[in-house]
Order: C-alpha cells, then structure tokens, then sequence
C-alpha cells in the first residue's frame, strides 16, 4: 500500500514542480516513513525527526495561512494519532492542513491554496 501513496505523491511533486517553479524550492517532503536501522532511527529523532509530521511542506503564506501541510493518504487510509496530534498543533498556529487522496485532490487543494 505505501507504494500506492509514494506513486500520487511523486505525480503531486512533479506537477507542482512544474505548475509553480518559483516555488520548489519551498515545496519538499519530509521523509519520516520506512525502515531504518536502530542507530540511524535515533540519530534522526535525536535531530529533530519528529512522528506525525505531513509528508508534503508548502512554506509559502496564503490566504491568511502561514502554509500548507499535506498528508498523503491512500484512499482508505487513514491518519495515526500522531498526525492528527500534528494536525491539530500547526492549525493552531496558522497553518493550513489538508489530506490528499489522489492526485486530483492534491491539484484542487493547491490551486485553491494559491489561486
């Protein structure tokens, strides 16, 4: 099943990429999925990885929004404690979230976000 998010996040990026050159370099993901060994887990958490975090990051205010977060979900899938703990802590800070099921709710998400 992570493939099937990994394949709409890659379209999303590329699209994005494409649609808003001005703005890749402040659309990125943050790869807190997969498997790592022990040591490398704990350096990365040790860093400042943090569970929850959305897959994709729009650091470009909008529409009162500080930016956008995007969650990447699957169809049926669904969100862990933790990324709803995260949701609810960047909304109260002024930024927007979303989750995105497919490629076309992503291109509807961001045209609304910047359009």
């Amino acid at each position: 099943m992570r493939h099937v998010e990994s394949r709409i996040q890659i379209a999303c990026v590329r699209w994005f990429r494409l649609q808003f050159p001005d703005l890749s370099r402040n659309f990125f993901s943050v790869p807190n999925g997969g498997a790592r060994l022990k040591t490398e887990g704990a350096i990365m958490k040790a860093e400042g990885t943090l569970a929850g975090v959305s897959d994709l990051l729009l650091l470009c205010p909008a529409k009162g929004w500080h930016g956008l977060c995007v969650e990447m979900k699957t169809a049926k899938g669904r969100q862990q404690p933790s990324q709803r703990q995260f949701q609810l802590a960047v909304e109260r800070q002024g930024y927007k979230y979303v989750i995105c099921r497919s490629f076309d709710d992503f291109k509807s998400e961001i045209m609304s976000y910047l359009g």
